[in-house]
């Protein structure tokens, strides 16, 4: 026999570790969510979750979900508000943007209105009936086009439908934009 069989145990299992190796930064590259470990940036801001569906690929269509945890929105919400930086140059389609309850895929709410100003840099979003209530927020923005290669501070607000009617900011999205 020219192989012992602590060999082939050996080999067997180094090669399952290559291939669960190799699927999982398959997986990672094309999952793009939560922020991680953020280094450097604003301390003094919380960090929200998000999720872009299609990979975060530069200059390439996107679905963004911003979410918002229940202990944000205290007091319900009427107004939320992203603003963004000035190098960004992707593209919002704001007949495309929703506001889901609890993470509900089959619910939106009733949207007023979507104005997203260009030239301030920030979309607001105006629900048609505020929500009194706290609940946990998806703000998908379907057919969005990513900017170029980088990383980018969404900034969060909401007006709240009750008590003083004064914007509160939320926690920032740190989202980033991969080469291909």
């Amino acid at each position: 026999m020219l192989f012992n069989k602590s060999f082939y145990k050996t080999f067997l299992m180094g090669l399952a570790l290559t291939a669960l190796a190799t699927g999982g930064i398959d997986t990672a590259v094309k999952a793009q969510g939560t922020p991680g470990l953020v280094i450097f940036g604003n301390r003094d801001v919380d960090i929200l979750n998000y999720y872009l569906d299609f990979g975060g690929v530069a200059d390439s269509r996107d679905r963004y979900r911003f979410r918002i945890p229940k202990n944000k929105l205290p007091n319900g919400v009427s107004q939320l508000k992203i603003s963004y930086p000035d190098y960004f140059d992707g593209k919002f389609d704001t007949d495309k943007i929703e506001v889901r309850p609890n993470g509900d895929k089959k619910k939106s709410l009733p949207l007023k209105s979507v104005v997203w100003d260009e030239k301030n840099r920030f979309l607001q979003i105006d629900l048609a009936t505020p929500l009194q209530e706290a609940k946990k927020l998806e703000i998908v923005m379907s057919n969005t086009k990513n900017p170029d290669v980088g990383t980018y501070y969404f900034y969060g607000q909401v007006i709240p439908a009750r008590n003083i009617p004064a914007p509160e900011k939320i926690g920032a999205w740190i989202v980033n934009i991969n080469p291909h």
